[in-house]
């Protein structure tokens, strides 16, 4: 039994973190630091090696146990950032309700997670990100098409609505073309492997354009730095780039002229 016990992974965990903690409270004392600070950042390494173990340990009680003193926060936390971040508001519940249905369907992916494979944050940053997009932009539509019919009659200006809709079917079109068209323009426009990163990324949101359309900039900016592990002013100085080039070759487009 003893045996059984020390080859736990959820046990192991226990123990090398124990270990660790010793080691780190011992070289304070010889540097005369005092003792280690606790780190600010709710999801850490422990956070991952916690995962790590629960999907390996048998025992269901040990997983109870490593899951609510090492997951749980962590996860309600990226929850709680991810939908107030990216404004994923609508929901029949508030924000508490919302939040528990992401935990609940990370849940469900927890045992998905492989151990080096990615970073743990990273993976169950996208697993509620999808979950959320794909819900948000549901009950949006259902919004919209809940509206009273005699309120939207009365909002109308039919020569506008007209105008407004040859605009956005040009530009869908041109969008289209323009992520294909500049992607290959890339290594010519810019000069940095970094930059080159951050317009790949900035292209690859404009190919899932039609699942997060209702973000603000603020809420693109923060998933082009996740995606390229670059600074915002870096991510501004690309965009500018290509939104003059985008619309230069939008005024082309509407001209009947090709991408020259």
């Amino acid at each position: 039994m003893l045996l059984e016990k020390t080859n736990s992974p959820v046990i192991l965990f226990y123990e090398t973190l124990e270990a660790e903690r010793r080691r780190a409270e011992e070289e304070a004392k010889k540097t005369k630091r005092g003792r280690p600070r606790k780190s600010k950042m709710y999801f850490t390494l422990e956070t991952e090696r916690a995962i790590i173990a629960y999907n390996k340990e048998p025992d269901q009680n040990l997983k109870n146990k490593v899951y609510n003193e090492f997951i749980h926060k962590p996860l309600m936390k990226l929850a709680e950032n991810i939908i107030h971040t990216f404004k994923f508001y609508y929901f029949d519940g508030g924000p508490k309700e919302v939040q528990h249905e992401v935990i609940a369907f990370m849940l469900e992916k927890l045992p998905k997670f492989k151990e080096g494979k990615g970073k743990a944050f990273s993976y169950f940053s996208i697993v509620a990100k999808n979950y959320l997009i794909q819900n948000n932009n549901k009950n949006y539509r259902d919004l919209k098409t809940k509206k009273p019919i005699i309120t939207i009659d009365r909002e109308r200006d039919l020569e506008t609505e007209s105008t407004l809709q040859e605009y956005r079917d040009d530009l869908d079109v041109f969008m289209e073309r323009f992520s294909k068209y500049y992607s290959s323009k890339v290594d010519e426009r810019f000069r940095s492997n970094r930059d080159r990163r951050i317009a790949h990324a900035v292209l690859r949101l404009f190919d899932e354009r039609k699942n997060i359309e209702i973000f603000n900039k603020k809420a693109l900016y923060i998933l082009i730095r996740e995606m390229t592990d670059t600074k915002t002013q870096h991510i501004t100085k690309v965009v500018n780039v290509i939104k003059k080039d985008f619309t230069v070759n939008f005024i082309k487009f509407q001209n009947g002229n090709f991408f020259n």
